[in-house]
């Protein structure tokens, strides 16, 4: 009889059996409690029973779910209490970005053809042999640096000699840190250092004006006149380091103050002054991937031979791909600038910069990562240089002043202890000493930009040097604690990073070269010549 009525009603006896028990669990038996329920009088937490049979009953009642049961604001609503997540919009703006490039890609190649071309560029011999000497003759400069330092240790030496004589002559005086120099002591010191100073100077002028003059004057290629520039400079920077940090060294030695030894670094111990001036300290220092002076440094235990291969193979093929992007996309979109430029018609400058900004953005994104990525690990490996912090989160810079503090960390820890710190200590205020570090910074920009390409024209020095009131800007962002504020100002960084600093400039410099070099209608001619496949390459700067 059970079993037909089972069948009748359309439910499984062992279901029906189930939900009896679920009923009498839901509504306790006549006496109004069950065993589970005397069993959960004190309180316990919910048996495996229970909880089976809440399932069961939610798997027959299935319209009757709260499905609404608290309170609760939309994921992009700003009071939400957990931020969501936006991995998906990351993926899609990837998608879209290489949909977009992968268009422009397509449309290059329809409207200009393959532009790749190895045998246009015009690698003059005499460029090659000059840019090879003044690459020997470059670090000349650092040894004759070497030669100045090396007679300043002997004199320091002799020095310190007569004064421990002269102390062991007075008993209540020590030569051991406890007595600060004499009057003629420091008169003497002064002097010496500025005999020291003047000929340093002398020394990094000739360097940095003489390879100048070469690159400005004879070397027409701008590519080898940048790396001859580049190579210049560093020396120069590393010349005055070098030269900076021996002075001080020498101070400590010949009249150390009361507590001043202990000051110093406790790593210097390792090879104190003058012992540092040795000609193997300063060929370290010279490939070393750091532009400050020290007598030592964090070295690592051994060299990882396949991590250089790595990043030498990463330093190739960006230098590749950085060549591809330059002559077949930035080359053709600077060309088409120039009637533009000279027409003053802004709205087409304004486009072109803005198309531009996209291609100047990818190409210094890989030269940044090939440089300080790759080449700097690499070489630090081969040196064993242990310290290799050479920039920080700079993409995420809330203002230009921490951008400025984070991507190139080794010229801003170089202008910071020699330029910065220096002027502070002296009495000079925060923006006297900011003024000097970007004005030099500036100069030294323009140098290496307007030198290879014949045209010192201050584009690079404004842009520079105009980065403090953008800094006093966008200052006040970096106190910011709420998300927008932070936001609002790493969106100002890229605003004025991708279209108004890199394309500018571009566009100044090409239009220069331009303008001195060849003509817009000459420049037309050949490029129209080689789509038609009548001509050779387009001359490439």
């Amino acid at each position: 009889m059970s079993s037909s009525t089972a069948t009748t009603t359309g439910l499984d006896p062992a279901v029906h059996t189930s939900n009896d028990n679920v009923i009498r669990r839901t509504h306790g038996t006549e006496n109004g409690s069950t065993p589970n329920d005397k069993a959960n009088a004190g309180g316990e937490p919910e048996t495996e029973t229970k909880r089976h049979s809440k399932k069961v009953v939610r798997s027959k009642y299935r319209h009757v779910e709260a499905v609404h049961s608290q309170s609760r604001p939309s994921c992009l609503s700003h009071d939400t209490t957990e931020s969501p997540s936006f991995l998906g919009f990351r993926n899609l703006m990837v998608i879209v970005l290489v949909v977009g490039n992968l268009r422009l890609i397509i449309e290059n190649i329809q409207k200009y053809g393959v532009l790749i071309c190895i045998g246009c560029h015009d690698f003059r011999k005499s460029d090659i042999n000059l840019g090879l000497l003044l690459y020997f003759l470059i670090p000349c400069h650092l040894f004759i640096a070497y030669i100045i330092e090396y007679y300043a240790a002997v004199q320091a030496r002799a020095e310190r000699n007569v004064s421990a004589s002269e102390q062991n002559a007075k008993e209540h005086q020590h030569q051991d840190g406890t007595n600060s120099p004499t009057e003629e002591q420091h008169r003497k010191f002064q002097s010496t250092w500025k005999l020291v100073r003047l000929l340093h100077a002398i020394n990094v002028t000739t360097a940095l004006v003489l390879t100048s003059y070469v690159v400005y004057y004879h070397i027409h290629h701008p590519l080898i006149g940048t790396l001859t520039e580049v190579h210049a400079i560093v020396v120069w920077l590393k010349t005055a380091s070098y030269a900076f940090t021996n002075r001080d060294l020498r101070h400590a030695y010949l009249h150390p103050a009361r507590g001043e030894l202990d000051a110093l670094p406790g790593l210097y111990a390792e090879c104190p002054y003058p012992e540092n001036i040795t000609m193997g300290n300063l060929c370290y220092f010279w490939w070393a991937p750091t532009l400050v002076y020290q007598p030592v440094y964090p070295r690592t235990a051994k060299i990882r031979w396949s991590f250089v291969a790595k990043r030498c193979g990463e330093v190739i093929c960006l230098s590749v791909f950085i060549w591809f992007l330059s002559a077949q996309y930035a080359t053709p979109v600077l060309r088409n600038s120039l009637d533009k430029i000279a027409s003053l018609d802004i709205p087409s400058i304004v486009e072109r910069l803005l198309k531009l900004s996209t291609i100047s953005l990818i190409i210094w994104l890989a030269g940044f990562f090939a440089l300080f990525q790759s080449f700097l690990n690499a070489l630090a490996e081969v040196t064993r240089f242990a310290d290799r912090s050479f920039y920080d989160e700079w993409w995420n810079s809330e203002s230009l002043g921490v951008y400025w503090r984070t991507w190139n960390k080794p010229v801003y820890q170089y202008f910071k202890r020699h330029v910065y710190s220096p002027m502070r200590s002296r009495g000079w205020s925060n923006a006297t000493a900011s003024l000097a570090v970007f004005f030099l910074s500036a100069v030294l920009h323009e140098l290496l930009v307007g030198v290879p390409t014949h045209n010192l024209i201050g584009v690079a020095f404004l842009g520079m040097f105009l980065q403090l009131p953008l800094i006093q800007f966008t200052k006040p962002l970096e106190k910011k604690t709420s998300p927008n504020g932070k936001l609002l100002g790493n969106i100002i960084f890229w605003v004025s990073f991708t279209i108004f600093g890199q394309p500018f400039a571009a566009l100044m410099y090409f239009y220069a070269w331009q303008a001195k070099y060849g003509s817009v209608s000459k420049m037309t001619t050949s490029q129209q010549l080689v789509q038609q496949g009548q001509g050779t390459c387009p001359p490439l700067v």
